[in-house]
């Protein structure tokens, strides 16, 4: 139990230390702000005349909205990795290790911190959402539980970036890295686009992508999926039986990868900083 306090203790004093790197370098909030809006604006007026979804009052744009959440809060993950590339290249990690502080602490307080990022962004995002069109048409707590939920899949993904982090030489690799396989994760899901419209090996592999479910949960508790018509829910009821387990289920499906990335990936990456820094 002193050991777990010891570490969230350490943790927090480092995700201070990496909070305050605001300050020095305005140029990572720049990023965190401005990204979000632009996507949502490029998505919104680029594809939103194009693509039609049936059944949203708010159209297609209603249906973007929790696409581009999980994307943005996914690449908000990476800054975790890059973060860690960064403070080994500079010798920061080997400063710490030779402090009385916890292995878990640098790691603990890095991915925590990084959750300050994407709430940031998930605001701009919402409000920005809000302007072109987007309502969320559920209860406070549902909402809540959405957003909630979105962080909680970003802070599990970034002790992968974490584990990417402390094995690459830089920064710079950890981007490219991160960059060529979260962008079709991210694309090949019905984040932008209704699954349904893939191609068969691009559906089944996006009906079971965690991206998909997470997306799908986000959907479902923010009261963006289409309503089911008077008279119609015999035939909403087979078309829910219809989809597979993943998209059907969305929340527990997202809550088990979740879980599974936390119980691989933390392990992995304590381990892998333990080595990183004593060589």
């Amino acid at each position: 139990m002193s050991e777990l306090l010891l570490a969230l203790g350490d943790g927090a004093t480092v995700a201070r230390r990496n909070l305050i790197k605001i300050k020095r370098v305005p140029e990572i909030l720049v990023f965190v702000l401005i990204s979000p809006i632009m996507f949502v604006l490029l998505f919104a007026y680029v594809f939103g005349g194009s693509i039609a979804v049936e059944g949203l009052e708010g159209g297609y744009r209603e249906f973007l909205i929790a696409g581009i959440f999980a994307q943005t809060v996914i690449f908000g993950a990476t800054f975790t990795g890059a973060g860690l590339a960064e403070d080994m290249q500079k010798g920061i990690i080997d400063r710490f290790r030779s402090l009385p502080m916890s292995d878990s602490a640098v790691l603990v307080g890095r991915t925590v911190s990084d959750v300050v990022y994407n709430v940031l962004s998930l605001i701009i995002m919402g409000l920005t959402g809000l302007l072109v069109g987007w309502r969320i048409r559920t209860s406070v707590l549902d909402a809540v539980a959405g957003f909630l939920l979105l962080l909680l899949f970003a802070y599990a993904f970034s002790w992968v970036m974490a584990f990417v982090g402390l094995l690459v030489p830089s920064p710079e690799v950890v981007n490219n890295a991160s960059f060529i396989v979260i962008f079709p994760l991210t694309f090949i899901a019905n984040t932008f686009v209704p699954s349904d419209n893939l191609p068969t090996v691009l559906r089944v592999f996006a009906e079971w992508n965690p991206v998909s479910s997470i997306t799908q949960a986000a959907r479902e508790l923010f009261g963006n999926l289409a309503p089911v018509p008077e008279g119609a829910e015999l035939l909403a009821e087979q078309a829910a039986a219809e989809l597979p387990w993943s998209l059907a289920n969305p929340v527990a499906y997202s809550l088990l990868w979740i879980a599974l990335i936390l119980l691989v990936f933390v392990p992995l990456s304590v381990r892998q900083y333990r080595r990183s820094a004593s060589k």
